[in-house]
């Protein structure tokens, strides 16, 4: 038998690189590739600067290469005791005798970690490479069988079944699943939904992820065919001639409207076999209460031979069905797949692992059993081990203060919080599919070692795009682009010769500085171009200013997402540890802590393989949950603890089928509370609230609610009676693993390795470099300093000290930051950095905002704005970018300024929503507040608040009427309102003033004016931390530093919109057409939106003449200027393509003629909440069509309300986008000025009189082209109950334009179908009484198409940019959410 390679001196096999290319370097394969495994994404760690031993290839002492016969020293890392104690003395639990090996194995996207408890307690380590079919078929069996061989000294061939006598365990975290998710590589699979629905997941919440993509960018659906099911069950409400009731398992009556039809099923499923498909996700209305339907459709597809058949109501039994199918979807793609793989990982074992006891990581940190490993629970399975590795070492060593885990690697940073108890998310999204199911609050974010460098019209950009792991960044000499490694590098604080030399061509060459510095010097003349020849001439910077500069943005654009989680539940991020791993964290971490105002900085001696040691400390979870609908009251308490009981025990037996004994299983008991009729539900444990006589047994979870509510909100409901919508339970098996102190005595100082030069604020340092294998406990290091560990570069920075824990771990005490100079002249750098501070202020007022607000608008459905604006008035910063709300809260800013004067003083706050003082509509109130600063009489920035209230009074609830004809009818109007005056909230005066529309015939006050007056409380605090926040600022930097910023930032997108006005000039000039443009469009009234745009090619300015549109009109279509104006810049950013700020500067190259008395700027009485949501989207239509950017999407926002005494309800419904040079329209989707969610099915039927009889895309209805227009929507309501229906909608009359030869989209259609079969159209606007059988039928428009249909030639222009890189976590679905609206 021919001696494995593994085992010959001298002889090792070439390895395979991350492209799958072989490497000619002679590293054995079982010595440690010591490079850092790739997150879930598959991003390329390596970007980062994990740097392998010095002296790669050269012998050192207490390693060994695998040639050497097993009797010698064993190979360990750098740094790492040659045995160290992972397990206590006590028996394993997990494991069974002494005697056997416990693996915890992380296998990533790239690279495979191996942590191995051998016979005996010592540690042994190893990482290779997760794809190398030219040496091994399964990266984690063969990290396993050279443990095996190397501690056994018998030679294992690869090709034979390994044997299992001396596996006690063995637990794994994967990418398998995130893999093939992100890459679309899952099981074919059909979806079967209740018919009606077969486009329901396609249409999902209709709003699009990205506002200012015009091709709308969407993930394909994981299913390949649609099967509509023919069943109905609905909420039961006793209506004369329903049947019988069913009782739910949340205690809710239903009622079989249709049994299932499995005879007419059976034929469709056994077509879909015959063409290949054998999985299933089966998705029915109200299984989450009701699953017999489901059950009886999975019993069948088994009976016919599917071999996965996933049914929402167990894959995750939650109400709301969108998010539950996009569960039961990503079960049935990804499922099969992890079951492949699980299948071959046991044939690698002699009896497929039978006695082992094999587990996988969750996503929510918890092991699982191999044969209950699924798709749904899996995504997160990969960095999930990282936040366990950091909750149970630097949580327990920081002596229990919170910590924040900051995970950075090449093309992205996973961020996430420790505070004794995981934190979780219930529904998240990744790679575009919504998951519903619990996970850890991981956030990730496109800003990583790889992520790539740009100059773009004055501003250093740090991603979202990257290098990728090929070609990698420029140092890798594969033609790569410049990234934050190479500026690193460029600085001296990565060391080339500590890698190997595997890079290059012919993966034979060192990195190279060299091919880092003439990437970044290209970068460096654009910015000096800039800096010398721009509107501010500057001295030009040199190369390592240019790359401190993009280092220092890139610090800062990772602040941002650790300030949103951490403030978004109230805590203060500076309170937090830094808790560092990933290879390229060490290089940023303490810039990131001294940002944040942390002052400590931990990194694990193990930081380059923790998600493997959080495998090795993580528990055995098992959860139960289902759904509820009781109310948390006395008299349902022991209801609620016999459900919860119920639970445990199913958790307790599960635990003990897995071998453990009682007494080391722990339950916790759940509850999902939520205040009746709002949507925010928190899912609380009472396990610090002991049980009282007015609680349930298991705990006082209603005390566990009020406190945690209070904490993330700032305020309590206690009026309102708290609903429970699910149960839940989560038990524990606790492994008995942890880690043994290992105290290591330093003998004198720490030894230098070398001394090199790193490049700080202002200049070079000499700064030493040390091994982190050579040092011991209590050596203390000052910055700057470098420690080089075996995964990665630790940069101690100036100010800084670092010290070697008893455990071998590094602290580093981060010094307070130095003050910095910096003049008023424009510097790129900082210019990038005020460019975040300033978002992050609005930002940060958001969520002030958030918290405090009472009313579902602007608590759930964020429906609301915040701004920075200068002495002028005029805008710094605003978020989140709702499109109405952008640029026009300038207005109602400068107006106040116009009207005030000098009468502002401290303690004035003021409010204002009138449509002639810059306001959108009424509901929406604006409250601004003056900032003054010391020594200055006049205000120095002004901040204001925009949110949408529910109802301000007018002629109908809800205050949106869709037949006003005067201001007046549409509520309460302020146009410049004392709010506080000296300090003083001036309630009563706002009350009187809220209710004075009662005093007008036909008109009523507020109808809640309690959630007004909290609300408007609500804007004040926001405000005042917006206050803070500038005061901050302003004392850092100072108010003349600041103010002259302020004025940089605003040129900056001004020269960001001349550069674009330039670049359509100069096309349309080589093109020999004019530089003037026009477009025009009609409302279905008939009245003419007009537009001519001129450009001056030279000054990059334009003057958009709104001239020759139609009058003010008697209804309420009328559009406040400050609407067009919104329009305008929503435009303007759409055309300039990638990310500028978003503010005044945007309108400054742009003159706007809008005529006195027109539709687009009418008189101040004129009634405008038409204007707001329909003509708004007119005039984009009317921009983007004289820019020839894309052909008209459905221009409307399909308004639908519905009330009665007892009930309101509103929504908007999508339609089709227009398509563009290059894209089809996407269909089934808001567009432009809007992007709301619509509400889940299930919650519609829940609470409202209604049943939703179809949803689904309305074929067909997108216009003909080269590329097709989006299709609309078909929406029927059925109602249960007399009500008021109203219809505000558009693009009734006038079909939405194709451009180049497309056609034009079809019109909408408002149909009502009486009882008796009557159908009625409804025209375009207009309220009419409903009675129970009545139906809506709601047909919205299609999107233009562009080009001619019969030209099969390709149509020029710009190719698609790529998808923006897959974020997630709470701070990306709560950005999502904002744009939402």
């Amino acid at each position: 038998m021919e001696t494995p390679a593994a085992l010959r001196p001298n002889s090792a096999p070439p390895r395979r690189t991350r492209d799958g290319s072989q490497s000619r370097e002679g590293t054995a394969p079982g010595r440690p590739i010591l490079t850092q495994p790739e997150s879930p994404e598959r991003r390329d760690r390596s970007c980062g600067g994990r740097v392998p031993l010095p002296g790669w290839g050269r012998e050192r002492a207490g390693c060994r290469t695998d040639g050497e016969r097993p009797g010698a020293d064993r190979p360990v890392l750098p740094g790492l005791p040659a045995e160290e104690s992972l397990l206590d003395s006590s028996p394993i639990t997990m494991g069974g005798p002494e005697g056997r090996f416990h693996f915890a194995i992380d296998r990533g996207g790239t690279f495979t970690d191996v942590f191995a408890q051998c016979p005996g307690g010592h540690v042994r380590v190893l990482k290779l490479l997760s794809e190398d079919p030219a040496n091994y078929a399964d990266a984690p069996t063969e990290g396993i069988r050279r443990v095996l061989e190397q501690e056994g000294g018998v030679l294992l061939p690869r090709d034979r079944p390994l044997d299992t006598s001396r596996i006690a365990s063995i637990r794994m975290g994967t990418t398998v699943a995130t893999n093939a998710l992100l890459e679309r590589r899952g099981e074919r699979v059909a979806l079967l939904v209740t018919r009606g629905f077969r486009d329901l997941l396609h249409v999902g919440t209709q709003a699009r992820s990205d506002l200012f993509d015009l091709a709308v960018p969407m993930p394909e659906m994981l299913y390949e065919e649609v099967l509509e099911v023919d069943e109905r069950v609905v909420l039961y409400r006793g209506e004369p001639g329903a049947g019988t009731p069913v009782k739910g398992c949340t205690g809710d009556l239903l009622e079989v409207q249709q049994p299932v039809d499995l005879g007419g099923l059976r034929g469709k499923l056994e077509g879909l076999l015959s063409r290949g498909i054998r999985s299933l996700a089966v998705v029915l209305m109200h299984s989450y209460t009701w699953a017999q339907h489901e059950q009886q459709v999975g019993a069948l597809a088994r009976e016919l031979g599917f071999t996965h058949v996933s049914l929402s109501s167990e894959a995750m039994p939650m109400v709301r069905i969108v998010p539950r199918g996009h569960t039961a979807c990503a079960d049935a793609y990804l499922t099969p797949t992890i079951q492949r793989y699980v299948q071959g990982f046991r044939r690698g074992f002699q009896g497929q692992l039978k006695d082992v006891q094999v587990l996988f990581m969750r996503s929510d940190g918890g092991l699982a059993p191999m044969d209950s490993f699924s798709g749904s629970r899996a995504v997160l399975s990969g960095p999930a081990g990282g936040v366990v590795g950091y909750s149970a070492t630097t949580y327990r060593v920081e002596g229990g203060q919170p910590v924040i885990g900051f995970d950075m690697g090449g093309t992205s940073t996973d961020v996430s919080r420790y505070a004794g108890e995981f934190e979780h998310v219930f529904e998240a999204s990744t790679a575009g599919v919504t998951l519903q199911a619990p996970q850890l609050d991981i956030n990730t974010v496109a800003a990583g070692g790889g992520s790539r460098l740009f100059f773009r019209s004055g501003l250093f950009v740090v991603g979202p795009e990257s290098a990728g792991a090929h070609p990698g960044p420029a140092c890798y000499r594969k033609g790569g682009p410049v990234t934050v490694t190479d500026a690193n590098l460029v600085l001296g604080r990565l060391l080339p010769a500590s890698f190997p030399c595997i890079f290059g061509p012919g993966e034979d060459q060192p990195l190279s500085p060299e091919a880092s510095r003439k990437a970044l010097e290209a970068v460096a003349t654009e910015v000096n171009s800039f800096l010398t020849n721009g509107p501010c001439p500057a001295s030009p910077l040199s190369l390592e200013e240019v790359a401190m500069g993009f280092v220092r943005v890139a610090n800062e654009a990772m602040c941002r997402p650790i300030r949103a989680l951490t403030q978004a539940r109230g805590h203060d991020p500076s309170a937090h540890v830094l808790a560092c791993f990933g290879g390229a964290g060490g290089q940023h971490a303490c810039a990131i802590a001294r940002a944040l105002g942390m002052d400590t900085v931990h990194i694990h001696r193990h930081s380059g393989l923790l998600s493997a040691l959080g495998l090795a400390l993580a528990d055995v979870v098992h959860e139960a949950q289902e759904p509820c609908s009781l109310p948390y009251a006395p008299e349902t308490f022991v209801q609620l603890d016999q459900r919860l009981g119920r639970l445990e025990e199913q958790c307790v037996e599960a635990l003990r089928a897995q071998g453990f004994p009682r007494s080391q299983i722990s339950t916790e008991s759940f509850l999902h509370l939520r205040y009746q009729g709002t949507d925010c539900a928190l899912m609380v444990s009472a396990h610090q609230h002991p049980a009282s006589a007015r609680s349930p047994r298991a705990g006082d979870f209603g005390a566990a609610f009020v406190e945690r509510y209070m904490r993330e909100f700032g305020f309590i409901i206690p009026e309102r009676p708290v609903v429970v919508d699910d149960v839940r339970v989560r038990g524990t098996g606790s492994s008995s693993l942890c880690l043994e102190d290992v105290p290591k005595v330093h003998s004198g100082p720490p030894r230098v390795d070398k001394m090199t030069q790193c490049y700080f604020e202002g200049g070079y340092q000499e700064t030493p470099v040390y091994l982190l294998g050579e040092l011991g406990c209590g050596h203390k290091l000052q910055g700057p300093c470098l420690i080089i560990d075996s995964n990665s570069t630790i940069l101690v920075e100036p100010g800084c000290q670092a010290e070697v824990t008893e455990t071998g771990d590094i602290r580093i005490s981060v010094g307070a930051e130095t003050a910095s100079m910096v003049g008023m002249q424009l510097d790129p750098i900082h210019l990038s950095i005020f460019s975040h501070r300033f978002m992050s202020i609005a930002e940060q007022m958001g969520r002030i905002l958030q918290r405090t607000a009472i009313s579902t608008n602007i608590k759930e459905r964020l429906d609301f704005s915040c701004a920075l604006f200068g002495p002028d008035g005029g805008l710094v910063s605003n978020a989140p970018h709702i499109p109405v709300h952008l640029g026009a809260m300038q207005e109602t800013v400068q107006f106040q300024i116009q009207q005030l004067g000098a009468d502002l003083h401290p303690g004035d706050v003021l409010l204002s929503n009138h449509p002639s003082a810059g306001g959108s509509h009424l509901p929406d109130l604006t409250v601004i507040t003056p900032v003054f600063w010391p020594g200055q009489t006049r205000p120095v920035f002004y901040v204001a608040s925009r949110g949408h209230h529910a109802d301000i009074g007018g002629i109908t609830p809800g205050s949106m009427p869709p037949h006003s004809t005067s201001l007046q009818q549409e509520g309460a109007v302020f146009l410049s309102f004392k709010l506080v005056q000296g300090g003083v909230f001036q309630e009563e005066a706002v009350t009187e003033a809220l209710r004075a529309p009662g005093k007008i015939p036909g008109c009523s006050g507020t109808r809640n004016l309690h959630d007004n007056l909290s609300d408007l409380r609500a804007q004040v605090a926001a405000n005042q931390k917006g206050i803070q926040l500038v005061g901050e600022l302003i004392g850092q930097y100072g108010l003349d530093v600041v103010q002259a910023y302020m004025g940089h930032i605003q040129a900056n997108a001004e020269l960001a919109v001349r550069d674009m006005l330039r670049a359509f000039g100069t096309a349309r000039q080589a093109r020999g057409l004019p530089l003037e443009v026009s477009a025009e469009d009609h409302m279905d009234d008939g009245s003419p939106i007009r537009l001519r745009v001129q450009i001056n090619l030279n000054q990059g300015s334009a003057v958009f003449d709104f001239s020759g549109s139609g009058p003010e009109v008697f209804g309420n279509l009328n559009a406040p200027r400050a609407i067009t104006l919104s329009a305008l810049i929503y435009c303007l950013r759409c055309l300039v393509g990638r990310d500028i700020p978003l503010n005044q500067g945007c309108l400054a190259p742009v003159r706007v003629v809008i005529p006195k008395g027109s539709i687009l700027d009418p008189s101040p009485d004129a009634a405008v909440v038409g204007g707001n949501v329909l003509t708004s989207q007119r005039v984009v239509d009317v921009i983007l069509g004289a820019f020839g950017a894309c052909a008209a999407s459905q221009g409307c926002m399909n308004n639908v309300t519905l009330g009665n005494a007892h009930m309101g309800y509103y929504e908007t419904v999508a339609g089709g986008a227009g398509a563009g040079p290059g894209w089809h329209g996407r269909s089934g989707v808001h567009s432009h000025m809007t992007n709301t969610r619509i509400t889940d099915p299930e919650i519609l039927e829940s609470r409202y009189p209604v049943i939703l009889r179809r949803f689904e895309l309305r074929l067909g209805s997108g216009g003909r082209g080269r590329f097709r227009g989006g299709d609309g929507i078909i929406r029927e309501l059925l109602f249960r109950e007399e009500a008021l229906l109203s219809v505000l909608t558009e693009r009734r009359a006038f079909q939405p334009y194709g451009l180049m030869g497309g056609e034009p989209g079809a019109r909408g259609l408002n149909l009502l179908i009486r009882k008796d079969g009557r159908t009625v159209n409804l025209g375009g606007k207009t309220s009419v009484p409903v009675y129970p059988g009545d139906v809506f039928c709601l047909h919205t428009p299609g999107g233009g198409g562009y080009g001619d249909p019969e030209d099969p030639a390709p149509l020029p222009g710009l190719p698609l940019q790529p998808l923006a890189f897959p974020e997630r976590g709470s701070v990306y679905e709560y950005r999502r959410a904002q744009e939402a609206v």
